[in-house]
């Protein structure tokens, strides 16, 4: 809605299709949108494997993007990285294996992205507690399941 800055923070739990086949999907909507995104990874080899897979993940597309390595940092539209920087002012802040935001992201951005591994217990458990900070800081939590075939299903909100 015009206007609305309130963050909405998004969780996509995914037990159908892993993160390497969902994730291209939902940067794609974000570049048709032209939201700039930053991804944060858990380490920097996932950033390295991440950046590959966005190379290839498709033989006739593939998702512009960038990490600190390749310069122009600013203006990647969908930056990778392992650490707390957020260089090309994005729209969006995702979140993958179980990488944190920063404070005060959910007042800073108007989207944070958390997927999650629905096969590790781990993971889904440090996914309810970021569900609970991001209600705490006054964001709107949407939780999204695969369904078959991977497709997703608006499962809950919050108030």
């Amino acid at each position: 809605m015009p206007g609305d800055t309130t963050c909405e923070a998004l969780f996509y739990h995914l037990t159908e299709r892993p993160l390497e086949a969902a994730l291209p999907d939902l940067l794609e909507k974000c570049v048709e949108r032209s939201w700039r995104v930053t991804l944060r990874a858990g380490s920097p080899e996932r950033v390295a494997a991440l950046d590959a897979l966005l190379w290839t993940y498709r033989e006739d597309a593939f998702l512009p993007h960038g990490t600190a390595a390749d310069g122009r940092a600013a203006r990647q539209p969908v930056y990778l990285t392992d650490g707390p920087e957020t260089p090309n002012d994005p729209f969006a802040l995702f979140l993958v294996d179980g990488a944190r935001p920063e404070e005060g992201a959910f007042s800073r951005f108007r989207r944070v992205v958390a997927l999650f591994d629905g096969h590790d217990e781990e993971a889904v458990a440090e996914a309810r507690g970021l569900w609970r900070e991001a209600v705490a800081a006054g964001a709107k939590a949407v939780y999204w399941a695969q369904g078959p075939g991977g497709r997703w299903v608006r499962k809950a909100e919050s108030g």
